[in-house]
């Protein structure tokens, strides 16, 4: 069975800073992509950045030059440094990673149960 353990998320001070990390554990035989989504009530999830095997990235016009996306495939996380962070960031910021098990080799998409930022002063 593949889990994705989120954490991170708190209160924190309009500019400040914040890094999320998502862990996957289980029969996992490879990683492919590894996104970071959020949401806000009443609003549709949104994709923040993404990371794929290749190291090759993409980011929200809403965060370049502010987030950054990073990953190591050791340690089967994704992590996602937040810099500058603004009232607008306020969300539940979910990660999903995109796995082949060990077992069956089958390709499924995991997600994080959602960890909540929040940017207030």
């Amino acid at each position: 069975q593949v889990q994705l353990v989120e954490s991170g998320g708190r209160l924190v001070e309009p500019g400040g800073s914040l890094r999320l990390s998502c862990v996957a554990s289980g029969n996992i035989w490879s990683i492919d992509l590894m996104p970071w989504y959020r949401q806000t009530p009443g609003r549709q999830r949104e994709l923040v950045a993404y990371i794929n095997n290749n190291e090759q990235t993409n980011y929200a016009d809403s965060v370049k030059g502010r987030f950054t996306i990073f990953r190591d495939n050791a340690k089967k996380t994704v992590s996602l440094e937040m810099n500058n962070l603004k009232p607008e960031d306020t969300a539940v910021y979910f990660c999903k990673q995109v796995i082949v098990k060990d077992d069956d080799f089958t390709e499924a998409d995991y997600w994080g149960q959602g960890t909540q930022v929040t940017v207030s002063s």
